[in-house]
């Protein structure tokens, strides 16, 4: 009994501290440090990227695409070498849920691409490596970054199958499936083909 109870506090632990990790918005803090304005008053009011991009500043959303991605990569290695595997796999979906609902932006984050692809990384590094090419390819032939992400998530689940990941095939399935949540606006443009390109204000 006492190990039971110990390995649920841990996981229990873990998923705050992957709550908390995943909640610090670096597309915000990126703003405020160079002075770039509000992101909530810039383009499509998104605290991610693609919308840091719209200040014109190329740096601060590599940057924001860079820790975004990292505290993903973070929270994973970090739970997996204390813990586990079963702690690695909460904390990463509960960073993940951090950065779409961080406490401290009043639960209106991002939509997680960033750190969903250091996830996948993290978690299985040839459905990370996928994951990121499939976004790449896609956002060089589209110029749109929603379709990108939307083309990446729907085809991990592919990849995890694919390239042996089958350990986390269940989270890859859970996380694409917020993933295409949080992308519903954008999937509606899609279709009226009104969705704005990468860099397009």
């Amino acid at each position: 009994m006492p190990a039971i109870e110990t390995s649920a506090t841990l996981l229990i632990l873990w998923a705050v501290i992957g709550y908390l990790m995943g909640s610090v918005s670096y597309g915000m803090v990126l703003a405020k440090v160079l002075k770039l304005g509000n992101l909530r008053e810039i383009g499509s009011g998104n605290i991610g990227a693609t919308n840091v991009l719209r200040t014109g500043n190329k740096a601060a959303a590599a940057g924001t695409v860079l820790l975004d991605g990292a505290k993903g990569v973070v929270v994973v290695l970090l739970a997996r070498a204390v813990t586990g595997e079963d702690a690695a796999q909460l904390a990463g979906l509960c960073a993940f849920l951090g950065h779409c609902f961080p406490v401290w932006l009043g639960f209106r984050g991002g939509k997680g691409v960033a750190t969903f692809l250091g996830l996948m990384l993290a978690l299985a590094w040839p459905v990370g490596v996928a994951s990121c090419l499939t976004w790449l390819v896609t956002a060089l032939f589209s110029r749109i970054s929603s379709l990108a992400a939307i083309m990446a998530a729907a085809f991990s689940t592919i990849w995890v199958l694919v390239l042996g990941g089958g350990t986390v095939f269940l989270l890859t399935a859970i996380l694409t499936l917020l993933v295409f949540v949080r992308h519903a606006g954008n999937i509606r443009r899609l279709k009226a083909g009104t969705e704005p390109k990468i860099g397009q204000k």
